[in-house]
């Protein structure tokens, strides 16, 4: 009886010291493929945000030329086709009359060049991105004033940190271009508010419009728009989050907050 238990011990121990080696050994290479998976979604994730840093600079760039195509045609295009026209109409016999239609296309060509000149600063989108956010929203806003159909106001509070981050400053002035785009759009509105606020660790952009609305609550994902799904996923590679609030008839209020820098 106690030869068994010593044969049963020593075949425990046997195998005790067989399965630990195979137990360390399984572990570590659980413990390997967990991390080589690690390792790849992190690049896959690196992948991920730089394609979308590439897409929204892709994006910035077009909103960009639609805005210089359109002010070529409706505001550059008439001051330099009103200036031609006064050229045109003056009569050398008439020098009081000649006077006052050379003074005018004066002005019209003085005014022409000023239009061109914000034209080249709007061509520098990324330096203007690198002087700062606000001094981007700033201009984009002179564009929306240009059509005379929104009074626009701007509040910007607190101050930019010294370590900017210009990935997370494009993905938000993207946002922005987005949101303004979907009040032109669909909201009839007359009056916009902006408010970019720096934060201790965020930096919060608030947009507010006093247009139709729509029903947040009640509107299913698939009718969302691209443009809501965009807002939503481009603050999210940032860890962003982005807070809707609208009722019909009530305006709609967007607010995005991301943790800076």
């Amino acid at each position: 009886m106690a030869t068994n238990n010593i044969q049963n011990l020593i075949l425990a121990a046997t195998l005790i010291f067989l399965l630990a080696p195979l137990s360390v050994i399984l572990y570590i290479l659980v413990y390997n493929r967990r991390k080589i998976k690690h390792i790849e979604e992190k690049a896959q994730m690196k992948l991920a945000f730089d394609a979308e840093i590439v897409k929204t600079q892709l994006e910035v760039q077009e909103q960009t030329m639609q805005n210089i195509g359109a002010d070529l045609h409706d505001n550059i295009g008439q001051l330099l086709s009103l200036s031609s026209l006064t050229l045109s109409s003056i009569e050398l016999d008439d020098p009081e009359k000649a006077r006052q239609k050379i003074e005018a296309s004066i002005d019209l060509t003085g005014r022409s060049i000023k239009e061109m000149r914000l034209l080249g600063k709007l061509l520098q989108g990324d330096q203007l991105l690198g002087v700062g956010l606000s001094e981007a929203i700033c201009h984009e806003i002179t564009w929306i004033e240009k059509s005379g159909k929104y009074q626009v106001n701007y509040v910007h509070e607190g101050e930019m940190p010294a370590n900017t981050n210009l990935d997370k400053d494009l993905i938000l002035f993207r946002i922005l271009q987005e949101i303004i785009n979907n009040i032109i759009k669909h909201s009839f509105a007359t009056r916009i508010n902006i408010k970019l606020a720096w934060k201790a660790q965020n930096v919060e952009l608030h947009i507010d419009d006093n247009g139709v609305g729509f029903n947040a609550d009640s509107l299913p994902a698939a009718q969302m728009g691209m443009g809501l799904q965009n807002m939503n996923k481009r603050a999210g590679i940032v860890g962003g989050q982005v807070f809707i609030k609208s009722q019909q008839n009530e305006g709609t209020q967007i607010s995005v907050i991301i943790p800076y820098p």
